[in-house]
């Protein structure tokens, strides 16, 4: 069995402050754990004993959504404590969660919403944003739901480029 680098709870515990400061939003516990289970020596019972004392002190606090946030308490020993973390751990860390925000922006920026009409029919409604404003919202009538769920993971896959097919369609007629 390997050895990680995070072998006490006050690691973890810097740990997961790091992880909860650095995320672009709240998190669910799922999410937290995901992130915060990057190194061998992080277990699941100790993962979890650790964030119950953070909220207990007040460093971490539940959402009404049940989200992890981290409170400016939980920030500021976070900066005070990053470097206590190893660079290895930290520069993981920190790849991880930058690519758990980006996954965030882009959902935030692409959504695709099915919705059942009273006549039998759905209603696929797309949405396409930017960092500044709203490129595209689209609402169209689909036959069946399968249909709709099928086009709507489509938009999902390859957003930019329904957008510029319907502009070039657009611009062609």
């Amino acid at each position: 069995m390997s050895m990680g680098f995070i072998r006490e709870s006050l690691e973890l515990k810097c740990l997961i402050l790091y992880v909860a400061a650095r995320a672009s939003e709240p998190l669910t516990l799922t999410e937290l754990q995901a992130l915060t289970m990057i190194d061998d020596g992080v277990d699941y019972f100790s993962f979890t004993q650790c964030l119950n004392e953070l909220v207990q002190t007040e460093h971490i606090e539940i959402d009404s959504c049940e989200r992890y946030v981290i409170t400016s308490k939980g920030v500021k020993n976070s900066l005070i404590t990053a470097d206590s973390l190893p660079q290895s751990v930290r520069m993981k860390a920190d790849r991880i969660v930058e690519a758990f925000n980006r996954e965030l922006l882009r959902r935030a920026q692409v959504g695709a919403r099915v919705e059942k009409r009273e006549n039998g029919t759905y209603t696929l409604a797309l949405h396409l944003s930017d960092d500044v404003d709203d490129l595209m919202e689209l609402r169209v009538m689909v036959n069946s739901e399968e249909q709709a769920k099928a086009l709507a993971d489509k938009f999902r896959e390859t957003p930019e480029e329904v957008y510029q097919k319907l502009m070039a369609a657009l611009l062609e007629a």
